[in-house]
Order: C-alpha cells, then sequence, then structure tokens
C-alpha cells in the first residue's frame, strides 16, 4: 500500500499516460486495485520510480497513447470468422503488414476521415501487444519474456483504398487510423478474454482472445525471425468477425461516429470520428 492506496503486485500491473493541469505530457502513472493513479517517474517500459503522489481518474485533461512505438507490426487474418467474412482462406502462416507511426492516437483523440478517402472507412477492434526487451529469433516457448503488456488498438482502414492498391500499407497508415490505449495491463487474463467493437453503443464484434488462428508466442517468434523487435513495437494481432465491410448493409464509419474498443480485463479505447478540415 502506499497511503490508502492498494497498488497492484509486481507481476500484475496496470498503467495509464496522461497529462493534468499539474502534470507535464506524458506523465505515467500506475492505476491500483481501487482506482486511484500512483504518479510514477521515467517511462512505460522502465521500473516504475515510485512518487507517492495519488491522483483521481477525473484530475486527467488528456490521455495519451500508452507508448510512442519504433515500429507498429499488423496481423492480418488472424480470427476463422474475419478471413471468412473476406472470403478469404485461413493462413497457414501470419499475414504481416506494417502501419505508419504517424497513425497512432490516443483514447478520447478523433479519428478522422481522410478527405482523399473518406467514404468507406472501417473499424477494426485489435488486442495490442506491446514489446518490451529487443527481441530477434526468438523461441516461441521464450517468445513471453519479451511481452512487457497489452492495450487496445483499433485497426482503422480504408477499405477502397486497401482493395484498389493490392496492398495494405496506405489504406492503415492514415494519420488517426491506429488509436491505441488508454490502459497497459501486464497480465491480463488472455485465456478468458474477449475483444469487442461498439459503434454508437452496438456490440459490433465480440470474439475471444483465444479464437486467434496465431497465439500471442507464436506471432512475436515468427516476426522475430524477420526483424529485429525494438522495445516499444507494438503488434496489432488481428480483428474477430463482424467488419463494417461484410454487413449487410456495409456499416463505415460516419462522423460523429463513436468507436469503443472493449478488452476484458484492460479496459475501453474510445474514440469518436470526425471529417477532415
Amino acid at each position: 500500500r502506499v497511503g490508502h492506496h492498494t497498488v497492484l503486485t509486481e507481476d500484475e500491473m496496470k498503467f495509464v499516460r496522461f497529462t493534468t493541469p499539474r502534470h507535464a505530457a506524458g506523465t505515467y502513472g500506475l492505476i491500483g486495485q481501487d482506482g486511484a493513479i500512483e504518479v510514477i517517474g521515467g517511462g512505460l517500459l522502465d521500473s516504475p520510480a515510485r512518487t507517492g503522489e495519488i491522483i483521481r481518474e477525473e484530475d486527467i485533461t488528456r490521455y495519451l497513447a500508452p507508448i510512442d512505438p519504433p515500429n507498429i507490426i499488423a496481423i492480418g487474418g488472424n480470427y476463422v470468422a474475419h478471413t471468412a467474412e473476406g472470403n478469404n482462406d485461413q493462413p497457414k502462416e501470419p499475414p504481416i503488414f506494417i502501419k505508419s507511426t504517424t497513425s497512432v492516437i490516443a483514447h478520447g483523440d478523433n479519428i478522422v476521415l481522410p478527405m482523399v478517402a473518406p467514404d468507406l472507412v472501417d473499424y477494426e477492434a485489435e488486442l495490442c501487444v506491446i514489446i518490451g526487451r529487443t527481441a530477434r529469433n526468438v523461441q516461441a516457448e521464450q517468445a513471453m519474456d519479451y511481452v512487457f503488456g497489452y492495450t487496445c488498438a483499433n485497426d482503422v482502414s480504408a477499405r477502397d483504398c486497401q482493395w484498389r492498391d493490392g496492398q495494405w500499407a496506405r489504406a492503415k497508415s492514415f494519420d488517426t487510423f491506429c488509436p491505441i490505449g488508454p490502459y497497459v495491463e501486464t497480465e491480463p487474463d488472455l485465456g478468458n478474454c474477449h475483444v469487442r467493437m461498439k459503434l454508437n453503443g452496438e456490440v459490433m464484434q465480440d470474439q475471444p482472445v483465444s479464437d486467434m488462428i496465431f497465439s500471442v508466442p507464436t506471432l512475436v517468434s515468427y516476426i522475430s525471425q524477420c526483424m529485429t523487435l525494438l522495445p516499444g513495437t507494438i503488434i496489432v494481432t488481428g480483428t474477430p468477425g463482424g467488419a463494417g465491410f461484410a454487413r449487410k448493409p456495409p456499416v463505415y464509419l460516419r462522423a460523429g461516429d463513436v468507436c469503443e474498443v472493449e478488452i476484458d480485463g484492460i479496459g475501453t479505447l474510445r474514440n469518436t470520428v470526425a471529417a477532415e478540415g
């Protein structure tokens, strides 16, 4: 305990990055079991430097993305239901693509419909893995030693660009197309949690993480055999079935919509959609 604040154990910690009138942008806090937040020194991947200063969530004026990733690695087709709704075969190996780091935004920021492609922008709720230390040629059995924690992500996608370009980089990399946050949980119970997308309060996607075709250890190992995973790299692990393009009629994001990515044991990432300009 710190004062009257009950902190989590060293094996299970929950972080938030924020600004308040008294704290500079990028300050981190450690969330206790009672919801109180202890301000800590250093970065997310550093050992928490306890200060004893306690704030409440209502003191936060702005949330920040929990990490500034050096790379964003994303996985396509990692749930059978999503591959089926896209009329694709189940992949034999994880399909990897890259999102630009400039696509990252935080909880509470606006997803902006790009002026050049505003009409077929889609949501994708995803579990996001944060790499804690440099990983290269890691075996699956050791892969979890390189994972720091998990957060929520929305792999926003301009479907018209995705289908027209023949590859996914532009469609997935517009500014604001990678909301992440607001919390980082180091030890969620992945075997018993669901990934959900709510659009304006309506559940659009809802599947257990256990339905992933390629598990987190498999993904970390596979990607590390291709490229060095630097500390802070995020892996966006794929989306469940229920994407907007596959609905009848299709459902695409419009200005004023509210997207909520909800993952049991981690939290809820909420973003409002806005038109560019």
